[in-house]
C-alpha cells in the first residue's frame, strides 16, 4: 500500500514539473509572444543538446520505450533493422533537401512547393498529406501511455486519452515551440535513465548480459540479416531498410515539425552539425529500447505473463514487468508512468504547434475573411486551430485503441502517407521539367493507390504472427508476492496440460499460427498482401513516375513555363544540362514567385542562391 502511495505521489509530482517547465519557458522567454516566437524557437534560446533530443524524440516517440521492447519480446529483432534506413536518411536530407529550402525564409515547408510549381493545389495536397499523417500518428502517441496507465493504475483508456489531450491543448495555447523542445529534452533524459535502471537490474536477475544474449538467440529472437525478398513478409532486412529509408526521408526532409526545428537554429552549419550528431543519438536511444526487450524476455523466457492471462495486449509487458520486479523501489513505477504520460504530452504539444501552423498558412489564411489579419490575430487563429486539432487527435486515439500494437499502427500510418509527400518533393527538386499538373496528378494517383492497397489488405484475414513463448518454468513464486495469482487449482491443471505436451505442441498453442501465403495467381490478392513496410517506396515511385509522364504530356502544349534555378537542386541542373533536346528556360534573378515569408530570415544575412554556390551554366539568359 505504501509503495502505491509513493507511485501516485511521484506520478503527480512529475506532471506538476511539466507545468513548471512551461512556466519557466514563459518567464525566461520573450515577454510578448509573437507569431515567430510561437512557430519557431527564438534564435539561441534552445541549446544544441535540447534540440538533438527533441529531434530524436519527435521521430521515435513514446513507442521507443513501450512499443519496441514488446516488439522484440513477441516478434523478434526484425524491426531493429529499420535503424539502417533511419541512419541513411540523415546524410541524404543534409545534402539533398536542406540546401534547397533552408534560406527561403518560409513559415511552412510546403510554401516551397508553391514557389516551385506556382500552384496552390500542389502545396495544399502536400499540406493535407502532412496533416492527415500527423493526426494519425498523434493518435498512436496519445494511446501509447494509456496502455501503461490501464495496466498498472486501472485507468480506462477513455479517461487517459481525454486527460492527455486536454492538458496538451492547454500547453499548446500557453506555450510555443521552445516550450515543447525543452519538455522533449527533459522527458528524453528521464526515459533514458529509467531504461538504464531496467537494463542493469535485469542483467542482475538474468545472470549477466552474456546469458541474456544466449537465451534470446536460443529462443529465435535474434534474427538479423534476413534477406528474404518475399514482399508479403511483415519485415525483413530488405523491407526494413528500404521502407524505413523512404519513411525517414519523408519525415526528416518533408515534414513541417522537423523543418521547423531546423529553421529555429542559428545557421545552416548548425543544422548540419545537429543532423550528424543525431545519428549516434538515434542509434543509442533506439538500441536501448531493444536491450530492455532482451532483458525482459530473458527473465520471463520460461513463464510468459501473457500466456497465463496476466496481460491481454503485448504492449502491456513493460508496465507489468516494472510492477512485478521493481516493487522494492517505491516510486519507480510512478516515475515510469509519469515519463510515458509527459512524453506523449510533449510530443503532442510540439506537433499541434506544427500542424496548426501548416493549417493556417496553407488553408485558413487564404480564406478572404482572414486575409490581411494582424500578426496578433494570426497567432490567436493558429492557437484556435491547435485546440480543434487536439480534439480530432482525441478521436483518432480512440480508434487506435482497437489496433494490435503501437508499432504496427505507427508504421502502417507513416508508411502509407510517406510516399506521396516524399515523391512530390523529389519531383520539385530533381526533375526540372516537371510542372504542377504532373505533381498534382502524381500525388493524387499515389494516394489512391495506397488507399486501394490498405483497404484491400483489410479484406484479407490476417492474424498477428507472434513467436513461440513458454510456461514450462512457471511456479507459484515466479512473480513477486504482490502480484495476485490469477490461477489456483485451474492454474495447476493448466500447467499440467502443458507439461504433457511436446515442445512443438506448446509452441503451436501459445503462438498464433502464421497465415500461409496464398497459392493463387490472383494479382489483387498478392497486391493486398504486400507488407506495409513497402508502402512508402511504392507511393514515392508512383508519384514520381506519374508526375514525370503527365508533365511531359502537358508540356507538349505549354512551352513557356520557366523555373527558378534557386528552387532546384544543383545536381539536377547539371544532369539536365548534359541532356540533349530542347533546353528548358530558367530564371536566375533570385525572385521567387510568391515572395518571402513575413517571418524573419535566419541569421545568415541574405539567402545565398544555390546557383552561386554550385556553378551551373544557365540554359537561357537571366
Amino acid at each position: 500500500m505504501q509503495s502505491i502511495i509513493f507511485d501516485y505521489a511521484v506520478f503527480l509530482l512529475l506532471i506538476a514539473l511539466s507545468f513548471a517547465v512551461l512556466i519557466y519557458s514563459k518567464i525566461s522567454g520573450p515577454k510578448e509572444q509573437t507569431k515567430a516566437d510561437y512557430v519557431f524557437a527564438s534564435k539561441g534560446s534552445v541549446s544544441m543538446g535540447a534540440m538533438l533530443l527533441s529531434i530524436a524524440r519527435g521521430f521515435l516517440g513514446v513507442k521507443v520505450f513501450l512499443g519496441y521492447p514488446s516488439e522484440f519480446y513477441y516478434r523478434g529483432s526484425g524491426m531493429w533493422e529499420t535503424l539502417y534506413g533511419m541512419s541513411l536518411a540523415f546524410p541524404l536530407v543534409l545534402y539533398f533537401f536542406l540546401p534547397v529550402y533552408f534560406n527561403l525564409g518560409i513559415t511552412s515547408v510546403y510554401q516551397y512547393l508553391d514557389m516551385r510549381f506556382k500552384s496552390r493545389l500542389v502545396r495544399r495536397l502536400a499540406s493535407a498529406t502532412y496533416f492527415i499523417r500527423s493526426i494519425l500518428n498523434l493518435g498512436v502517441t496519445v494511446f501509447t501511455p494509456c496502455v501503461a496507465l490501464k495496466t498498472v493504475m486501472g485507468l480506462p483508456y477513455w479517461f487517459s486519452i481525454i486527460l492527455i489531450t486536454s492538458i496538451a491543448i492547454v500547453f499548446t495555447v500557453l506555450g510555443g515551440l521552445r516550450s515543447a523542445i525543452l519538455a522533449d529534452a527533459v522527458q528524453s533524459l528521464v526515459m533514458i535513465g529509467c531504461s538504464i535502471v531496467i537494463i542493469i537490474h535485469g542483467f542482475f536477475i538474468a545472470k549477466g548480459p552474456l546469458n541474456v544474449f544466449e537465451v534470446t538467440k536460443e529462443r529465435d529472437r535474434l534474427d538479423f540479416f534476413n534477406f528474404n525478398m518475399d514482399p508479403t513478409l511483415r519485415v525483413s532486412t530488405v523491407s526494413a531498410t528500404l521502407g524505413q529509408l523512404f519513411m525517414s526521408l519523408s519525415m526528416f526532409g518533408c515534414q513541417q515539425n522537423f523543418v521547423q526545428r531546423y529553421f529555429s537554429m542559428d545557421s545552416q552549419k548548425q543544422v548540419e552539425k545537429a543532423l550528424w550528431l543525431t545519428i549516434p543519438l538515434m542509434i543509442f536511444l533506439f538500441s536501448l529500447s531493444w536491450i530492455v526487450g532482451m532483458v525482459i524476455f530473458t527473465v520471463y523466457a520460461d513463464c510468459d505473463p501473457r500466456a497465463l492471462g496476466y496481460i491481454s495486449e503485448i504492449d502491456e509487458i513493460i508496465p507489468f514487468y516494472i510492477e512485478d520486479r521493481f516493487y522494492f523501489l517505491p516510486g519507480f513505477m510512478g516515475l515510469v508512468l509519469a515519463s510515458l504520460f509527459n512524453s506523449g504530452l510533449s510530443i503532442l504539444v510540439s506537433n499541434l504547434n506544427s500542424i496548426s501552423t501548416v493549417a493556417w498558412e496553407d488553408f485558413i489564411s487564404q480564406i478572404p475573411i482572414f486575409k490581411g489579419a494582424s500578426e496578433k490575430n494570426q497567432l490567436w487563429c493558429i492557437k484556435s486551430i491547435s485546440v480543434i486539432t487536439g480534439f480530432i487527435v482525441m478521436g483518432v486515439a480512440f480508434i487506435v485503441a482497437q489496433s494490435s500494437g503501437v508499432i504496427d499502427a505507427s508504421q502502417l500510418m507513416t508508411s502509407a502517407t510517406s510516399g506521396p509527400l516524399l515523391g512530390v518533393f523529389v519531383l520539385a527538386m530533381f526533375f526540372p521539367s516537371t510542372n504542377w499538373k504532373g505533381a498534382a496528378a502524381g500525388m493524387i494517383s499515389s494516394h489512391l493507390m495506397t488507399l486501394f492497397i490498405v483497404l484491400g489488405s483489410l479484406s484479407i484475414a490476417k492474424e498477428p504472427n507472434y513467436l513461440p513463448v513458454s510456461t514450462e518454468g512457471c511456479t507459484n513464486t515466479t512473480f513477486s508476492p504482490h502480484i495476485e495469482p490469477i490461477f489456483d487449482i485451474q492454474y495447476n491443471q493448466y500447467k499440467m496440460s502443458f507439461l504433457n505436451k511436446t515442445h512443438d505442441e506448446i509452441s503451436s498453442v501459445l503462438s498464433t499460427p502464421e497465415v500461409e501465403s496464398s497459392s493463387t495467381d490472383d494479382i489483387l490478392t498478392m497486391l493486398y498482401s504486400i507488407t506495409y513496410m513497402y508502402y512508402s517506396l511504392l507511393g514515392t515511385f508512383v508519384t514520381v513516375f506519374i508526375g514525370v509522364i503527365v508533365s511531359y504530356m502537358t508540356d507538349l502544349w505549354s512551352k513557356e513555363e520557366t523555373t527558378n534555378e534557386d528552387l532546384l537542386h544543383p545536381m539536377s541542373l547539371k544532369v539536365k544540362s548534359m541532356c540533349t533536346g530542347e533546353k528548358q528556360r530558367y530564371v536566375t534573378d533570385g525572385k521567387h514567385n510568391n515572395g518571402p515569408s513575413t517571418l524573419p530570415m535566419t541569421n545568415e544575412a541574405q539567402p545565398t542562391p544555390l546557383s552561386s554556390v554550385f556553378t551551373v551554366k544557365s540554359n537561357s539568359p537571366s
